[in-house]
């Protein structure tokens, strides 16, 4: 699995972090002081980066959490069919096919984000 462990307080908005098990991009990230018996607590809103979908996490500052490692790829269409496109990275030439929301067209270049055999298109 292509992910790390950190803290808490050292991520912030924009940044990415596992919830649900699944990779997720913070889109809000508030902390609250210490109380009489504990440590400071910080609420993170996220989005998914693969389903759009909301998610928060409440943990303290201290805690340690997983956070993804998501690429950031360079690719070239070579066919569209329909809502799906075949894709051949740039990098390793692999070719693979993906949903595509947006109209491409063959010989198109496009930046997508990888994870595991998760892929979008950014």
């Amino acid at each position: 699995m292509a992910r790390q462990q950190t803290q808490v307080r050292e991520l912030d908005e924009g940044s990415y972090v596992m919830i649900d098990e699944t990779p997720c991009k913070i889109t809000g990230y508030s902390t609250a002081k210490p109380g009489k018996h504990g440590s400071a607590k910080a609420r993170i809103d996220a989005k998914g980066v693969f389903d759009d979908q909301k998610r928060s996490l409440s943990q303290p500052v201290d805690a340690k959490v997983w956070v993804p490692i998501i690429n950031r790829k360079q690719g070239q269409v070579i066919d569209v069919r329909n809502d799906e496109i075949q894709v051949m990275d740039l990098d390793t030439y692999d070719n693979f096919v993906m949903k595509a929301d947006e109209d491409l067209s063959a010989d198109d270049q496009i930046e997508f984000l990888e994870y595991e055999e998760q892929r979008k298109i950014v």
